[in-house]
């Protein structure tokens, strides 16, 4: 089923971010589905958080997606090379959003090696929010979607995680936030508990 848009507009982004995990993030691109189950994301938590594009307020034509009501993608271009896919959450002007950090692969899979130019399916071809927006086909393109369509969507297949199989630690890559690097607001999931 898939998460309404109720489902992102929330205001504990921290929260949000834990419970993505084990759920399915799915695209619908050039006709094909892929995708695969959640496994590690990341919390942002907008103008407070120095870790976040939105610190202090900070609009810009980039950020200005994080702005909007959530339940739609803010896609945006890492160091030139790679595109990393982001959930916006909590209501309009309040800039939350979850990074994806990365997904099991298990939908479409072949179509996914064709992207990626890789020979072996598994947790290595999808373990990064790069790797896994060149899987999915995920670029600048999809920024802004709404997450309840056909295009980019997450459902909930009823899965539940065991809080045992979450670990929880700091954030990747965000060395310049100070002290906020450091808050505990990636999760990441024991995948091999819930493939089958």
């Amino acid at each position: 089923m898939k998460l309404p848009i109720s489902y992102y507009v929330k205001d504990d982004v921290v929260a949000l971010a834990k419970s993505f995990l084990g759920k399915f993030l799915l695209t619908k691109i050039e006709g094909v589905v892929t995708g695969g189950m959640i496994t590690e994301t990341e919390a942002y938590e907008g103008v407070t958080d120095k870790a976040s594009h939105a610190y202090s307020g900070l609009r810009t034509n980039r950020t200005e997606m994080m702005y909007r009501e959530g339940g739609v993608s803010y896609v945006y271009l890492c160091y030139g090379v790679h595109y990393l896919f982001n959930i916006v959450t909590n209501l309009k002007n309040t800039p939350h959003a979850v990074l994806i950090r990365g997904i099991f692969p298990l939908i479409g899979e072949k179509e996914m090696l064709r992207r990626t130019g890789k020979y072996r399916t598994g947790y290595q071809l999808t373990n990064g929010p790069g790797k896994l927006s060149k899987a999915l086909a995920i670029t600048t393109g999809q920024n802004g979607i709404l997450l309840n369509g056909n295009t980019i969507w997450i459902e909930d297949r009823g899965i539940s995680c065991d809080a045992s199989d979450i670990t929880i630690g700091k954030r990747i890559g965000v060395a310049y936030a100070g002290e906020d690097a450091l808050l505990p607001y990636r999760f990441e999931l024991d995948y091999r508990n819930y493939i089958n």
